[in-house]
């Protein structure tokens, strides 16, 4: 089978650089985790757009230097809200329309996590003011602080089956703790409310600020297919793919999700 190919959109319509920066380093998680990056341009007609990602079997969306506009989730920007990106934003809801049509996996990263939220009807913290931990500490800091997982998660799964790497030996746990990541930090919004069908997976333990969500358990009696592969953290694995093996394993079981991803059966009346 050839490998399964992922939609990831340009980071951003007003910053070439930023770009040619940023997404090759998504592109080659992906590359390196078995899959096929596939380049989403923001700047075709939507017709376009929607004929490129009818050939992918994943959605990744990516960080950004923009906010997504407030007016989205009911509120005006604020001063130090960045300016919007709608060429961005128009593609991204494509992509997500897409994905949740066909049940294709999601993985978001930073801006993309706060896009699928606010997608889903969640809302967003237009700033974080000044906390214990700095949320907005860049790519040069390796390590800005921790966040907590929910025990019960996919993303915790996934973090707890990268301590099988032989190059990183876990470190030892009593069973009362819940898993931490050591992560990064670029980003200075985070989600406020989460969207439907979106449960918090993830918070920074100092300031409670929320760093990942996925989908929520359907109900018992459900009739709809059962939820895909759907995660969005607020840090950069992409830039820790190399040293970290968590971020390895997230980019991994995305790319397997894709890999078994079948287009759903037509219902018959």
């Amino acid at each position: 089978m050839p490998p399964p190919r992922i939609a990831i959109p340009l980071p951003t319509s007003t910053d070439p650089d930023y770009n040619r920066r940023a997404w090759p380093q998504y592109a080659e998680a992906i590359t390196r985790s078995g899959g096929t990056p596939v380049e989403v341009p923001l700047n075709v007609p939507p017709a376009a757009t929607a004929k490129l990602i009818a050939t992918c079997h994943g959605v990744l969306l990516p960080g950004s230097p923009a906010d997504v506009n407030p007016q989205k989730y009911g509120q005006q920007p604020i001063e130090q809200c960045n300016p919007a990106d709608p060429a961005r934003e128009n593609v991204d809801e494509l992509l997500l329309q897409d994905a949740h049509n066909l049940r294709k996996p999601i993985l978001a990263i930073c801006f993309g996590t706060q896009m699928l939220n606010v997608w889903r009807g969640g809302t967003l913290l237009q700033h974080l003011t000044p906390m214990p931990v700095n949320h907005a500490a860049g790519r040069a800091v390796a390590v800005a602080h921790t966040a907590v997982l929910a025990p019960n998660s996919l993303l915790a799964a996934i973090a707890a089956s990268a301590a099988i790497d032989p190059r990183t030996p876990p470190e030892p746990r009593t069973s009362n703790l819940e898993p931490r990541l050591s992560i990064n930090s670029s980003h200075h919004q985070a989600i406020g409310i989460p969207g439907d069908g979106l449960r918090i997976t993830a918070r920074s333990p100092e300031d409670l600020v929320i760093e990942a969500i996925e989908s929520a358990p359907l109900e018992p009696r459900t009739s709809n297919p059962e939820p895909g592969f759907l995660i969005g953290v607020q840090w950069h694995p992409e830039r820790t793919y190399s040293t970290d093996p968590a971020s390895r394993a997230l980019f991994t079981r995305f790319v397997a999700a894709a890999a078994a991803w079948q287009p759903l059966a037509p219902t018959t009346p």
